[in-house]
């Protein structure tokens, strides 16, 4: 058991660490205040693997990580909590989805792509709500003219969310498609899946 969990914190590490090195990456920018990446993927990935606490450890690492480069936009503390601590941990709850991808996985390979798919969404939305909260409330002053803050930061955030949300499964579908096993935390039966569910 203690081997489990060093093998799982040190691939929640890694796999933070290979998320700043995709955000570093350019992403598609759809407006001058949307853009999407798949950076957050390793998360996912995490997620898949080992569940919602290990993705959880992992995405606030990466928040981490983003501070520590001096990668992140802090206005006030409290801002920069939300929107480096709270969102990239929230990640995690893809996490809730581990047991059934992970039986589906050995079992369906069709059925695993759907429960990624809605994993992620769910991942992006938990994400993206606390970018969505700190929107309205820190970065107001750049809605356009006679536009709602609140409305504002939920096209913003909600464009995001969903393109970053497509972006991902589209990345996670050729994945699981040409290596289902990589989302496996170890290569076990079917039957060995569903004991640990």
């Amino acid at each position: 058991m203690g081997n489990k969990r060093l093998i799982m914190m040190i691939e929640a590490s890694f796999f933070a660490a290979f998320a700043l090195i995709l955000d570093l990456l350019p992403s598609i920018k759809l407006s001058p205040n949307i853009s999407i990446s798949f950076a957050m993927l390793p998360i996912l990935i995490i997620a898949f693997r080992w569940g919602f606490l290990a993705a959880t450890a992992s995405g606030f690492l990466w928040g981490l990580l983003q501070i520590a480069m001096g990668d992140a936009y802090i206005l006030t503390p409290l801002q920069g909590f939300i929107e480096y601590f709270l969102a990239f941990a929230f990640i995690g709850f893809a996490g809730f989805f581990m047991k059934k991808i992970q039986v589906a996985l050995t079992e369906n390979k069709k059925k695993a792509l759907q429960w990624i798919i809605v994993a992620t969404f769910v991942g992006s939305a938990a994400r993206y709500f606390w970018h969505f909260i700190a929107g309205f409330l820190f970065w107001g002053e750049n809605a356009p003219d006679g536009m709602s803050p609140l409305l504002f930061s939920l096209g913003v955030n909600g464009g995001t969310m969903i393109g970053a949300a497509i972006y991902c499964s589209i990345v996670l579908f050729l994945l699981v498609s040409s290596s289902p096993r990589f989302l496996l935390h170890k290569r076990i039966s079917s039957e060995n899946v569903k004991k640990i569910s």
